[in-house]
């Protein structure tokens, strides 16, 4: 059972510069969706990084409204929150499915992109995860965010010397 388990938990980077993170929320479980919100303020306050926070009708609106914020706004990197329970029907799994895909995609495209995106059997398991002083999965998916941010910065102005680029090209 996981709650036996022990799990490594890196620490929180630290930033030369300010950080600008967006959480996009989807707020249909919206006691859920507040503690998650909660715990990634709390962690982004830790590392001292700026948040905006922006609502989606749904979990499957988030990766699409943070495609349009790394194209059109200037952040340094995302929060997707949200709540998906089971149901009766198979939109479970298409949305589990195509929001977990979409936000994949945008990172492998660059975006540094924290997955707080729970999906769970019922309200009990999404409570447990989402609060603050528990599980704390929003404040997960900031810390998330926050290292993949430090990490692009320390990669930024690196060149592979592919095609006409010299392997100590200007930095970017």
């Amino acid at each position: 059972m996981a709650a036996s388990e022990q799990h490594h938990t890196l620490a929180l980077p630290q930033f030369d510069r300010p950080v600008k993170l967006l959480i996009v929320v989807a707020p249909y479980y919206k006691d859920v969706t507040d503690n998650m919100v909660a715990g990634a303020r709390k962690t982004a306050a830790a590392c001292g990084a700026e948040v905006d926070l922006i609502e989606v009708p749904g979990a499957l609106e988030i990766p699409t409204a943070i495609g349009l914020a790394e194209r059109l706004a200037d952040y340094d990197g995302y929060v997707a929150l949200g709540c998906v329970i089971r149901g009766e029907t198979t939109h479970y799994d298409t949305v589990c499915n195509d929001s977990s895909r979409a936000i994949t995609l945008l990172g492998l495209q660059g975006a540094c992109i924290g997955n707080g995106i729970l999906t769970v059997e019922n309200k009990t398991q999404a409570d447990v995860r989402a609060d603050p002083a528990g599980q704390d999965k929003g404040g997960g998916a900031a810390a998330a965010a926050l290292h993949l941010i430090a990490l692009a910065r320390s990669w930024t102005g690196t060149r592979k010397g592919i095609g006409f680029r010299s392997e100590t090209g200007p930095k970017a």
